[in-house]
């Protein structure tokens, strides 16, 4: 039986892309010289697209694939991808849950733990030859803070244990009150204003595009920090720089950005802002794993079974 033909449009790890070309004829998109050439003369062929998490499929290039069955997300996030376009032309999409809920929570700890303890700023004090001259200034404990987390699924469960082991007070903000002990706040800007770190933890796309405003930021308070390892887009990226510059709120820990890989240059200069390179799932583990949940749901497309993860809007 001929292999099928499958686009690759993000950058992909190896073992993933060796995987895939076990069942299917790849196109290397994402690295093509020429994607209009591409898509013109191998986009009727194309049945299946895989992509990273903050890839845009946008409807231009799915378009331009008449015959394609179905988008695997290698991510938990699929908020470029359109999905009621993909629902009116049947496109199926699925996406990989859980197996880096784990990852992604450690690396939200360890934003608090960083921004709390200014452990990112020590290290540099000592690498820049101070600590003979001074002892570096007092930091602040985690415990007993305030964390406020903005969507309590899979993640959101996940930091507020690690963060209630470290002695923190939790409470959330989400779509609808959930059946838990922790406190519920009907507005983000009550939320904000309880705590003392604001955590974003909630999906991306345009129903959450810059949720957190300046008003939030402002709620939130000099004394607050924020911790995003979620979206970019989630947080007004030029309301957070204005925030930080006027010490409207003390300190923020961020694993993403409004425009990936770039990231404001007045962040960059700041010494109590923590900046990492979107790194909560980057762990040979997980990758490995969602590459198998990917992989899973390609083959169970192509066998005619039930999809492994699809997302919740197209099950």
């Amino acid at each position: 039986m001929n292999q099928p033909h499958l686009l690759i449009v993000a950058q992909l790890p190896d073992f993933l892309v060796e995987r895939l070309q076990q069942s299917f004829i790849c196109h290397d998109y994402f690295h093509a010289e020429d994607k209009a050439a591409l898509l013109r003369d191998l986009g009727p062929q194309i049945k299946a697209v895989v992509g990273a998490g903050g890839t845009s499929y946008n409807e231009t290039l799915l378009g331009a694939l008449p015959s394609v069955e179905i988008i695997s997300v290698f991510g938990v996030g699929y908020d470029g991808v359109p999905i009621p376009y993909c629902r009116e032309r049947g496109i199926r999409v699925t996406h990989t849950p859980d197996v880096l809920t784990e990852d992604v929570a450690d690396l939200a700890l360890a934003l608090v733990l960083m921004t709390s303890r200014r452990l990112v700023e020590s290290n540099r004090y000592l690498h820049a030859g101070h600590w003979a001259e001074r002892n570096f200034p007092l930091s602040n404990k985690p415990g007993g803070k305030r964390a406020g987390i903005i969507g309590l699924g899979r993640i959101g469960k996940a930091i507020a244990q690690r963060l209630e082991a470290v002695g923190m007070k939790i409470g959330y903000q989400g779509r609808t009150q959930q059946a838990v002990s922790l406190p519920y706040y009907a507005s983000i800007i009550e939320l904000a204003a309880w705590s003392d770190f604001l955590i974003v933890a909630c999906p991306g796309g345009e129903g959450t595009r810059n949720i957190v405003n300046a008003e939030v930021l402002a709620a939130l308070g000099p004394e607050g920090t924020l911790i995003n390892i979620a979206r970019g887009s989630i947080v007004d990226e030029a309301a957070l720089v204005s925030a930080l510059q006027n010490k409207g709120i003390k300190a923020a820990g961020l694993d993403v950005f409004a425009h990936e890989p770039q990231v404001p240059a007045e962040l960059l200069r700041m010494e109590n802002v923590v900046l990492l390179p979107h790194v909560g799932t980057s762990t040979q583990e997980t990758r490995r794993a969602m590459a198998e949940v990917v992989v899973r749901n390609l083959t169970a497309h192509l066998a005619g079974d039930p999809l492994f993860t699809p997302v919740p809007e197209l099950r």
